[in-house]
Formats: structure tokens, C-alpha cells, sequence
């Protein structure tokens, strides 16, 4: 696992916004006063998470309000698909956000 400082200004207030980690594009939620990142785009029909909101503990997809779970990824009841979610730490000189590294790109980076 590697971890990556976000570098973006994060809002005091609950938040479902973009951000970019080592060239992979995900969305980054605080929500009942936790963080959660998640992959950025559903997998029923591509849209964009990011411009989703959080309700009950689940992210909202904008396009046909499909529910994900920010604990664990699952979708609601009776949906049968997740999302990715990524680990997230609170450190002293900032938020990171872990990401596994691929057998390849240890070896060939």
C-alpha cells in the first residue's frame, strides 16, 4: 500500500468532492464526521460520484440515485453491484489516502 497526501483545501462542512491520487480520479467524501474515499464513477451507468451527496451513510449517485454504502462500497438492497473504497488516515500534516500498487508498476516504476 502506498499513501498520498491530498493536496486540495478541504471544506470544514460535510463534502462530496473530486480529487485526483497518483493519476486515478476519486471521490472523497466527509460525511457524520468521517472521511471516505471511494472510486469517482458509478458502476450502473458511468456517472460521476462527485456530484452525488451522502444520505443515511450511503453516496448517492447523481444520475439514477443509486446508493452505495461509504463503509464497505455495497450497493443498497436488490442493486447487486459496490463500489471501490480506499482507506483513508488523518495525520498530523494531513489527510492521505492509501492506494495497493500494482505488481507491475512496483517493478517497472
Amino acid at each position: 500500500m502506498k499513501w498520498y497526501k491530498i493536496e486540495e483545501q478541504l471544506p470544514d462542512e460535510e463534502f462530496v468532492i473530486p480529487v485526483k491520487v497518483d493519476g486515478k480520479k476519486l471521490c472523497l467524501v466527509k460525511h457524520a464526521q468521517q472521511l471516505y474515499a471511494v472510486q469517482n464513477t458509478c458502476p450502473h451507468a458511468g456517472g460521476i460520484l462527485s456530484g452525488g451527496w451522502c444520505k443515511n451513510g450511503y453516496l448517492i449517485c447523481p444520475i439514477h440515485r443509486w446508493e452505495y454504502n461509504l463503509e464497505n462500497g455495497r450497493g443498497a438492497t436488490g442493486q447487486g453491484d459496490y463500489i471501490d473504497t480506499y482507506p483513508v488516515e488523518i495525520r498530523a500534516d494531513g489527510i492521505y489516502i492509501g492506494l495497493k500498487q500494482s505488481i507491475w508498476k512496483k517493478f517497472f516504476s
